[in-house]
């Protein structure tokens, strides 16, 4: 089934040339059924890159998606042109009194800062403290991730030696989870971080349930009962070239940057990364919004109650 986006969103174009299901608001003001409400908190600094991502992996579920894309208003963007925001982006004061299915709060490229140093922290923790009334399901990515076990549940994140960077083997730890129902017992993610999460801090909260971790990089998924909140520390959505293109601006800069782990064949950034997590992040936006949001959440999205965290 489609996800809904208006028709001269740059990701439209793209999804459309990959096969990704695709209807315009135009079409969809026709379907009689409702579909899922996810709204996107993007905090990345390329917005289009990062929609254009999520797109593609929510538009490989089977069922009808609404977006509506969100930023924060007290941080202004420099990556992202200022007309693209203005025309396809709303601010929290123009969604707070509405209700959703779902919710995506991206990552940003600011794990080594004190949360409480962020500029948009207390915007963001508005927001966190909003969904919980106003939201089903809120997915939480990366740094988003570290940001929400922070608010709801006052879990830190530690400063890492080196960046975890690369593509790392990943396990099931509870394989009758419907997140990771179909999901093979040994399967690849990429993470780019400075920060990580203990894995005892999550085990110290009766409410969270580890469902994935790495032994290198550590708990991967963990969710609240009923999955009204999930935690994903690394990055489903990346495309093929996202950790290249990161590895090589850094060193174009002079940076210290290591080699992505586990990402070009032989090492050698001179040969195409392989695509190896591709059909597990299809899988899991599936079964979150299928078995999650579309199974649970109530028809009649005023009825939806307030879950706590």
């Amino acid at each position: 089934m489609p996800i809904n986006i208006p028709s001269t969103l740059p990701a439209a174009k793209i999804l459309e040339s990959e096969n990704i299901f695709v209807m315009y608001e135009e079409r969809a003001m026709s379907q009689d059924i409702r579909p899922l409400r996810v709204l996107i908190l993007n905090l990345m600094p390329k917005k289009i890159e990062t929609e254009t991502q999520l797109l593609r992996v929510i538009g490989n579920t089977p069922i009808q998606v609404d977006i509506e894309l969100l930023q924060v208003s007290t941080h202004q963007s420099k990556n992202t042109p200022a007309e693209h925001l203005l025309k396809f982006y709303k601010t929290f004061d123009q969604v707070q009194d509405q209700k959703f299915d779902a919710m995506i709060i991206t990552g940003a490229p600011i794990e080594q800062m004190p949360f409480e140093a962020v500029d948009y922290w207390p915007e963001l923790c508005q927001i966190m403290a909003w969904s919980k009334s106003h939201v089903y399901s809120t997915l939480h990515i990366c740094w988003g991730a570290q940001a929400g076990l922070y608010f709801h549940y006052g879990i830190p994140k530690y400063q890492l030696p080196e960046k975890m960077f690369g593509v790392f083997p990943h396990y099931v730890l509870d394989p009758r989870h419907v997140l990771v129902r179909g999901f093979d017992e040994l399967f690849y993610v990429p993470h780019s971080r400075h920060t990580g999460i203990h894995p005892e801090d999550i085990d110290a909260v009766p409410e969270l349930t580890t469902l994935v971790s790495s032994p290198i990089a550590g708990p991967h998924i963990v969710a609240t009962p009923g999955c009204r909140q999930i935690f994903v520390t690394g990055h489903w959505e990346y495309d093929r070239d996202t950790l290249a293109n990161e590895y090589f601006r850094d060193r174009d800069q002079g940076l210290s940057i290591q080699l992505p782990y586990h990402y070009f064949p032989d090492n050698d950034p001179s040969r195409s990364p392989i695509f190896r997590w591709r059909s597990h992040a299809n899988l899991f936006f599936s079964n979150w919004l299928n078995y999650v949001v579309y199974e649970d959440t109530p028809f009649n999205l005023e009825h939806l109650k307030d879950h706590g965290a």
